[in-house]
């Protein structure tokens, strides 16, 4: 884990937030928040209940990481390609007309964040945080390991 600056514990916090009301318009109950936001208002329950439970499980996901401290790149890596992808997904759909205006103005907060975390990712490199990587055949720092006597 890696320890968080400041900033991206706000991040991180502030998506946290985002994504968990983002959760609630994909409930299938909340066709006209949907609406609101440029999104379908109609859907197939079940997949709307697999997009609201996937954006509440990562909002859940960056609140421990901010209240925390600290993260996993991996984690961050994932949530920086999942934000971006969304955004490019929705941006897609509206330059070929299927969704309004509004819809990428609503996932342009997916935009921001995505980028933030792609520089967060950018700023920390494993080896400069006190992380040691074992590499195979190669003795622990405190000498040589036991299996090789």
């Amino acid at each position: 884990m890696i320890p968080l600056p400041t900033w991206m514990r706000r991040a991180l916090f502030v998506t946290a937030v985002m994504n968990i009301l983002a959760a609630v318009c994909f409930l299938p109950g909340a066709g006209a928040l949907r609406d609101l936001a440029g999104f379908p208002a109609a859907g197939e329950p079940f997949y709307l209940m697999m997009v609201a439970m996937f954006v509440l499980l990562f909002g859940l996901g960056y609140l421990w990481a901010a209240r925390a401290g600290h993260a996993d790149r991996l984690f961050i890596g994932v949530a920086a390609v999942g934000k971006l992808t969304f955004f490019a997904l929705v941006f897609c759909f509206w330059a070929a007309g299927a969704l309004p205006l509004r819809a990428p103005a609503t996932a342009a907060g997916d935009l921001l964040f995505g980028l933030m975390f792609v520089a967060w990712l950018r700023s920390v490199r494993s080896d400069t945080v006190g992380l040691s990587v074992v590499r195979p055949g190669v003795a622990a720092e405190s000498g040589q390991s036991r299996a090789h006597g």
